[in-house]
């Protein structure tokens, strides 16, 4: 264990989640460097099952120098799913006490929820924030049951692996996953857990990002997954107020304000009819 303070008592605001292969110790360095809010040092897909032994005692030095530089950074380490031949090294051997939390993915049931917590707790890692991956068709069906557990603190939705899981095909429109996407958002708010989005592998194609990131706000999303350091200004934007709607937001409430001192339910704003619903979405956003 180490004295070296980190933010394992509150969960920041994470807008970009920004991933490296644990296994490239050089990339894990710089993930700081594009400003996301939180970032992981991947155990799983971006290891090969060859370095998948060396790369757990790289994320554990990383994770320390990271803390180290940024002490109010988000730092995560994702492990490979339960069930696979790897998920329990991971877990004892991957997971360094400078970590802010462990990324868990392809949950899909309370029970596999249980067994990622004894699995902690067993490597004296229990004070870590779990973050869920709901990306398979199991765990879409059951993403209500899963992110209401108490332990689980933030989730993402995972369309790729989902969609090769359903035998489905990827299109650019992304309408295969809409109502998975939406089904993950949905259980996530009734459960009041943030959630993050799914990545855009195109990852040199801005307006594709901004798009995408656009209909996840849209749907209740609160971030983005990112996968190349170029994404993350864009995350975090796109999941910003910008500054022309904090003053859309202010100037509504002037003018509900002044309906209900007149005593009215609802009034007319900027050519529509506005009422509390509308005042409390305003209020949220200026909240951000």
């Amino acid at each position: 264990m180490t004295d070296t303070p980190h933010p394992q008592d509150r969960l920041p605001r994470i807008r970009s989640l920004l991933f490296a292969p644990a296994s490239r110790p050089d990339m894990c360095a710089k993930l700081p460097r594009s400003g996301p809010d939180g970032v992981v040092l991947d155990l799983e897909d971006a290891v090969a099952p060859s370095a998948k032994a060396e790369a757990r005692g790289q994320a554990r030095a990383a994770a320390v120098e990271l803390r180290r530089l940024h002490p109010d950074l988000a730092i995560f380490a994702r492990v490979n799913p339960l069930g696979t031949e790897w998920f329990a090294d991971d877990a004892a051997e991957g997971l360094a006490a400078e970590l802010t939390g462990v990324v868990v993915p392809k949950l899909e049931s309370t029970v596999e929820v249980e067994r990622a917590l004894e699995a902690l707790a067993q490597a004296g890692r229990e004070q870590l924030r779990l973050l869920a991956g709901i990306e398979t068709a199991a765990g879409v069906a059951q993403v209500g049951d899963v992110l209401e557990h108490p332990a689980v603190d933030i989730a993402y939705f995972g369309a790729e692996d989902y969609i090769t899981d359903m035998g489905g095909v990827r299109t650019d429109d992304g309408l295969e996953v809409l109502v998975a996407r939406s089904q993950v958002a949905l259980a996530a708010r009734l459960a009041g857990v943030p959630v993050l989005d799914q990545v855009v592998t195109a990852f040199g194609d801005d307006e594709r990002f901004l798009a995408d990131a656009a209909v996840g706000r849209s749907i209740g999303y609160s971030g983005k997954l990112c996968i190349h350091p170029s994404q993350v200004p864009l995350a975090n934007q796109c999941f910003s107020p910008s500054p022309e709607e904090r003053d859309r937001a202010r100037a509504l409430l002037a003018v509900w304000d002044e309906a209900l001192a007149r005593g009215e339910a609802s009034v007319a704003f900027e050519g529509q009819m506005i009422d509390e619903p509308l005042a409390r979405r305003a209020r949220a956003l200026l909240d951000e």
